[in-house]
């Protein structure tokens, strides 16, 4: 998915993983990366809740199989206290399921453990920028899900002119502030980085975002991001 283009700076990163060979790995390999500095590891979801508390980490690199507790629960239980964290999944499932519901609890992003090394750097500084970044052998399940999706997205539509734009359909029911937030909110950006974009305060943005779930019938930033690119909001690699 497009974004800005991304500095390099001090990210911090939790590592969630109950293999400690993979996480001897990814550390050796981040901690040779310019700008990225491990701050911690974690054996499985209950750590990586009670880490991200405490070292307060700017990404968390989440695994989904693990123990005790599983990396889609512990991201819930993450987003559900710290609605800013920045999670980012890195996995061997190569399953819709679990892409999608990852990022129905949240996560900003979605790859495999099998991406190459240079993909996994290019995924945290996008994430850390406050993009959403999607690997995009995987990316193709959220355009799927639209198709199945779209008669319902119509049903929530008001009557457009026969020489209305179809790449803006169901965008008539927002208003243009709206619409600014709407393809922000797409993009990864948070309630604060969408607010000083906008000169707006975070609560306002918040408001704004609640208007237009409200208008779309939708419940999720997920949902968002699929009408967003539907509409041509935004664009997918």
């Amino acid at each position: 998915m497009e974004g800005k283009v991304i500095s390099v700076e001090n990210i911090t990163v939790l590592l969630v993983d109950d293999h400690d060979v993979v996480r001897t790995g990814l550390r050796s390999f981040l901690e040779t990366q310019p700008g990225v500095q491990v701050v911690g590891e974690a054996r499985d979801g209950e750590e990586a809740i009670r880490f991200a508390v405490e070292l307060r980490p700017k990404i968390i690199l989440m695994d989904i199989s693990m123990p005790r507790m599983d990396g889609l629960e512990a991201t819930r239980k993450i987003k559900s206290s710290n609605p800013e964290a920045l999670i980012l999944t890195l996995t061997v499932h190569e399953d819709k399921q679990y892409f999608m519901e990852m990022l129905g609890a949240g996560a900003a992003g979605y790859m495999t453990k099998q991406a190459a090394a240079d993909e996994l750097v290019a995924a945290i500084k996008s994430v850390a920028a406050g993009n959403i970044y999607l690997q995009p052998a995987l990316a193709r399940w959220l355009l799927e899900d639209y198709q199945r999706l779209s008669s319902q997205i119509h049903t929530t539509q008001r009557p457009v002119s026969e020489n209305h734009d179809d790449r803006i359909v169901g965008l008539d029911v927002l208003s243009a502030r709206e619409r600014q937030v709407l393809e922000m909110v797409a993009q990864g950006l948070n309630n604060e980085k969408i607010g000083i974009q906008l000169e707006l305060s975070p609560k306002t943005i918040a408001r704004h975002r609640e208007r237009i779930m409200n208008k779309l019938n939708m419940h999720s930033r997920t949902e968002l991001v699929k009408f967003a690119i539907r509409s041509g909001l935004i664009q997918l690699d």
